[in-house]
């Protein structure tokens, strides 16, 4: 199993920046009050992406054998990301003002990155540990 170690992280991390990027275009669209940011083919592929990400996650962790609540820094990683998806919902689309939008938007971008730092690092303070 660990020959797939490379070749899944590789789609893992081309994943993570894709999402990441499709993000931050549809967030910075709804910032610039356009409706573009809600168009079926930015939730489709940002679900079609998000799909392939996820997939891959479960596949590593079990490439791996580190699993959420087990490990520390992937349980860290989990709860970062279930912040991050209902951020994103709030500045994406549930959000009722352009203000609640734009801080929440603003804050999952600040998550991701904090996600990131811990999934470099496998620390569950990511680049707070030192």
């Amino acid at each position: 199993m660990t020959e797939f170690y490379l070749p899944l992280r590789t789609v893992h991390i081309t994943c993570a920046i894709l999402t990441v990027a499709i993000f931050t275009i549809r967030g910075l669209l709804m910032l610039a009050g356009s409706k573009l940011h809600a168009h079926a083919a930015a939730r489709w592929t940002s679900v079609a992406v998000d799909t392939v990400l996820f997939t891959t996650a479960l596949m590593l962790t079990t490439v791996i054998h580190q699993y959420p609540f087990t490990t520390g820094w992937l349980t860290v990683k989990v709860s970062l990301l279930a912040i991050y998806i209902v951020l994103g919902s709030v500045a994406l689309k549930r959000g009722r003002t352009p203000r609640i939008r734009a801080t929440a938007f603003v804050a999952a971008l600040a998550t991701i990155g904090f996600l990131v730092s811990v999934a470099r690092s496998h620390q569950p303070l990511g680049f707070l540990s030192g």
